[in-house]
Parts: structure tokens; sequence; C-alpha cells
């Protein structure tokens, strides 16, 4: 990892850079895997918050492009990892366009590589913060039409910011932004009240000086009054809109299985601006 990267502090452990780690990538530092391998090592299970985390993704966005969106804005994207948001709507909608949005510049390095031959996607350096400043962005502008419906996404992002940060006001920002039948997309931590859920929030506020888990009432607080929540509603990741098992396969799915501890700590939803 050069060029680009060179002026990144790599003892300073990055969120996405964790993320990718828990997930089973290659782009992170020892700092990294230091913070990756406590969730590993000394909270066994928890890795199952980013695998469902990421599954949920996939099928929201699968979600909403069958509902006609074609375009895509995914703020705090986090690095490439398999069936990108822009895969998996471009399956769906051939000529999606997606901006991937986040304050790593290794996300930005390692996402230009990745989407050097694709004019339809594109990946930018912001912080989810300064709204309008992503809004204005050239590549923004060049790819979405705010006139026409939007695929917003905070996937597994807003957590990370401190109630002063004013989360609910971020995304109102954007809801006032785009235009009706535009959809939105949460992921979130879901605050489980007990020594898990502490530990873990303990962690990354010990890491990144920030982040708060949230009630399911504070979680859907974060779309305002006038959005229309959709189907299932706010639900643990693991059990949003399940995949189908293929028929020739005898196995328990997501819907009898009791879930475990971490899996009730990650939850999602989807709402539509009427």
């Amino acid at each position: 990892m050069t060029g680009e990267t060179a002026a990144v502090d790599v003892s300073i452990p990055s969120i996405a850079r964790v993320y990718d780690y828990l997930l089973g990538g290659h782009d992170n530092y020892e700092a990294d895997r230091r913070v990756g391998d406590f969730f590993i090592n000394d909270l066994p299970g928890s890795v199952a918050i980013a695998h469902a985390n990421r599954q949920a993704l996939t099928r929201a966005v699968a979600a909403i492009a069958a509902d006609g969106i074609d375009q895509f804005i995914d703020i705090g994207s986090g690095l490439p990892t398999v069936d990108n948001v822009h895969q998996v709507a471009q399956r769906h909608r051939p000529g999606a366009k997606v901006v991937y949005v986040d304050n790593d510049p290794i996300v930005l390095a390692h996402g230009r590589a990745l989407l050097q031959t694709d004019d339809r996607t594109t990946v930018i350096q912001a912080d989810l913060r300064e709204p309008e400043a992503i809004a204005q962005h050239a590549d923004v502008r060049r790819l979405i039409d705010f006139d026409k419906p939007v695929g917003v996404i905070f996937s597994a992002i807003l957590h990370h910011l401190n109630d002063s940060e004013d989360p609910r006001e971020l995304v109102r920002w954007w809801v006032d932004r785009v235009p009706a039948g535009s959809e939105f997309y949460i992921s979130h931590f879901r605050t489980g009240h007990n020594e898990e859920t502490s530990a873990a929030e303990e962690k990354l506020q010990e890491t990144f000086g920030r982040g708060r888990w949230r009630s399911d009432a504070e979680i859907l607080a974060l779309f305002g009054d006038d959005l229309e929540i959709l189907p299932p509603g706010l639900t643990y990741c693991s059990r949003w809109r399940p995949a189908p098992a293929a028929p020739d396969v005898e196995t328990i799915g997501v819907a009898e299985r009791e879930l475990t501890v971490w899996e009730h700590l990650i939850a999602c939803v989807l709402a539509r601006k009427p």
C-alpha cells in the first residue's frame, strides 16, 4: 500500500479497515487487526455483527433497486468487499449509478482501483458530517440527479456519531435534499442492555473516541416523523427480508432458528420519502 496511502498514519486504527479485517479482507494494518482481534478473541461470536450487517446491506440494495431506484449514495461505505453496492445495484438495474463516500484515504485509493473501468460509479473522500460538501462534489453532481429518487445508504455508520453530532439532523438534511420516492436505509448497533453491548461499546469509545449504541426508538427517530417505514420495519439484520433457502437444501431458516446475542445487536430499517 503505497502512493495515495503514504500520508496515512497506519499506527492509528481506522473504522473502515477494522470492518475490512472482520469481514476477512486484506486492506488493513496491524493497528486495525489489534482492534479486530479484540472482537474475535475477547468477544467470541461478535464477528457475526459485521457479517449480518453486510448481508442485510446486499438485500437492501436489491430491494431499493427493485423499487425502481437506479442511483445510490453510500455514505460511510468502507473498503470494497464481496458484492459491493454497485455490483448488486447493477445486477438489478444495469444502468445504476453509485457514489461511495468515506473519509479514509485508503478507501479512496482502493475504490478508484476497483472502479477505474466503471464510469457509472465513483468513490469520493469526504466527511459524512459535511453533507453539503458531498452533494456539491463534482463527481456527485456528475452521477446523481437530485430531481429523481435516490437510494441513500447509512450502513453501520451513524452509530459512530455521538449525540452531540446530531445524526438525526444529518439524515434530515438528505431527506430534504432528495425528491419523493427516494429511499433511506439505516443499519445501526442496537443496545441490548447487556454485558456484550457494554464491552463492545466501551472498546469503540476507547479506540475511536466516539460511537453510541441506540435503542429501537432512538434508531427510528433518526428518520424523523415523515418517512414511510417499509416492511418489516426495524428488525435484526439477520431477519430483515432474509433470502429464501434453496429448495433442495435442508437447513433451518433464519426465521426459525434462535439468533445469537451478537445478532441481536445490529438492526436495520428501510424507509421511503412519500
